[in-house]
C-alpha cells in the first residue's frame, strides 16, 4: 500500500459520510425511511451471506460480505445518533475499551495460560462490571439471547448448565437419552396429540444439539452443511430429470432414489 493510498479508518470514515448522506436530507427515499426495527432483519440476512461465503471457502465473497454486514451497525448508529441517543464513535469506544478490559493477561499482569483460564476470567471480569453497574444478578441461563436460532440456543444452554456442572456424564449417557426420546417421540405419535408430539420432536432435538456439544460438534454449522448438501445432490436430481423433459412432480421416487445416489457418488470424498 502506497503512502497515499487511504488507512482503514479513512475508509471507514467515508462509510460513516456516504450513510450519513444517505440518511439525510436530500438523501435517498428508502435509507430515509427505515426504521430500527426495518433494518434489523438485514443485520441476521447479513450474517448468514457471511457464513455461507465461509462455508463455500469464497474468500473474495467473504471479503464482499463483510462489507455488507459492516454497513449494519453503522446503519444503526447514525439513526441512533439522529435520535441524540449515542454515536458510532461511542459504539467503538465501548469495544475498545471492552476488549483491553477482559483481556487482563494481555493488556494488564494477570496469567492465563489456557483458552480455560481467559474464559473464567471473561466471565469473572463480566460478572463484576454487572455488579458495579448495580444490575440484579440474573439466573444462569440469562445471558444467552432468546432471539438466536434454536440450534445455537439450545447448544449454548447445554454449555452454560454443563460449565456449572448440570450435564451427562459422558456421550454414551446421551445416546441413551436419545434413544429414549426417540421412544417418545413414536409414542406420541401412536396417541395422536399434536401438542404432545411437538413437545417429543422438540425434546429429542435439544438432546441431539446436547449430542453434537459432546463431541465438539457445533450443531448449527454441522445443519447448515449438511442443507447445503442436499441442495447440491437435489440440484442434481432436477437437472437430471429437466434433460428427460420432466420434473420432480412428474417422475417417480424410485427413479429420483437413484439419480440422489448418483449425486452422492459425484460429491468429493470429504462431503
Amino acid at each position: 500500500m502506497s503512502e497515499d493510498s487511504p488507512t482503514a479508518g479513512e475508509k471507514f470514515d467515508r462509510l460513516i459520510e456516504i450513510m450519513s448522506r444517505l440518511r439525510g436530507p436530500g438523501g435517498c427515499p428508502w435509507d430515509r425511511e427505515q426504521s430500527f426495527e426495518t433494518i434489523k432483519p438485514y443485520l441476521l440476512e447479513e450474517t448468514y451471506e457471511v457464513m455461507d461465503a465461509i462455508d463455500a471457502q469464497d474468500w473474495r465473497g467473504l471479503s464482499e460480505e463483510l462489507g455488507d454486514l459492516l454497513l449494519q451497525p453503522v446503519f444503526f448508529a447514525q439513526m441512533a445518533s439522529e435520535a441524540g441517543l449515542f454515536g458510532i464513535a461511542d459504539s467503538l469506544d465501548a469495544i475498545n475499551e471492552k476488549l483491553v478490559r477482559r483481556h487482563p493477561h494481555i493488556f494488564g499482569d494477570v496469567t492465563a495460560e489456557t483458552p480455560a483460564d481467559v474464559k473464567r476470567n471473561w466471565d469473572a471480569i463480566k460478572a463484576g462490571e454487572k455488579k458495579r453497574r448495580g444490575e440484579r444478578p440474573g439466573g444462569l441461563l440469562e445471558a444467552i439471547p432468546r432471539s438466536t436460532p434454536a440450534l445455537v440456543e439450545a447448544q449454548a444452554l447445554g454449555s452454560k448448565a454443563s460449565s456449572n456442572g448440570f450435564d451427562w456424564a459422558n456421550t454414551g449417557d446421551v445416546l441413551e437419552k436419545l434413544h429414549e426420546e426417540l421412544n417418545e417421540v413414536a409414542e406420541a405419535r401412536v396417541q395422536g396429540k399434536k401438542d404432545a408430539l411437538a413437545g417429543e420432536i422438540g425434546d429429542l432435538l435439544f438432546v441431539v444439539v446436547n449430542l453434537a456439544r459432546h463431541l465438539e460438534v457445533d450443531a448449527e454449522q454441522a445443519l447448515r452443511k449438511t442443507n447445503a448438501k442436499f441442495r447440491a445432490r437435489f440440484g442434481y436430481v432436477e437437472r437430471a430429470l429437466a434433460e428427460r423433459g420432466r420434473t420432480p412432480g412428474e417422475s417417480t421416487l424410485e427413479e429420483m432414489d437413484r439419480l440422489w445416489t448418483e449425486a452422492k457418488k459425484e460429491e468429493k470424498p470429504d462431503d
